[in-house]
């Protein structure tokens, strides 16, 4: 593994996909990422789908406008059932997708540390996606992470570098 900061600070949302397979290896270490992440009272109440098939992808596909996704061999949908979550009683507030969203983002490191790219798609049509995968229904789905290789020349968005300073984000007490 490498520096974790710098893997931090490395990992941008790849939008040009090069359509690599990605061994069985490599899959079950993305996979082993995210079922590591940690939940709230470890409750676990996420799921992940591997989206592999020829077909099951092109059902995908057509529920999210980013096309650009489309030459990626597998695309993991990621969600969570609230029924199953940890809910904080102070405020009601539930930690569902809070739990999803740890999960997505240790397997878009785990997917970036491997030298594979991702990206975080939130754009895409929830309940198309229910119907077309009925198994998905019930869950909060959070996130699609299309993975492939790399294409050559693809290099970060140029916003990817505007950080605010330490001062706008941190406040300490």
């Amino acid at each position: 593994m490498k520096d974790f900061l710098e893997l931090a600070k490395n990992r941008y949302s790849v939008r040009k996909f090069d359509g690599k397979e990605i061994p069985k290896e490599d899959m079950d270490k993305i996979i082993e990422a995210g079922i590591s992440a940690p939940t709230a009272v470890n409750f676990q109440p996420f799921k992940i789908w591997a989206v592999e098939s020829e077909e099951a992808r092109a059902k995908l596909l057509d529920c999210t406008k980013m096309k650009f996704i489309e030459p990626a061999k597998v695309i993991f949908v990621i969600g969570a059932k609230p029924d199953q979550a940890w809910v904080r009683a102070y405020d009601g507030k539930n930690f569902a997708e809070v739990d999803a969203s740890i999960v997505a983002t240790h397997m878009m490191l785990a997917i970036h540390d491997l030298g594979y790219g991702s990206t975080w798609i939130g754009h895409f049509n929830v309940n198309l996606v229910k119907e077309a995968f009925p198994e998905m229904e019930g869950y909060e789905l959070i996130a699609l992470l299309p993975v492939s290789g790399i294409e050559e020349g693809c290099a970060p968005a140029p916003k990817h570098a505007e950080i605010k300073s330490r001062e706008e984000l941190v406040k300490e007490l």
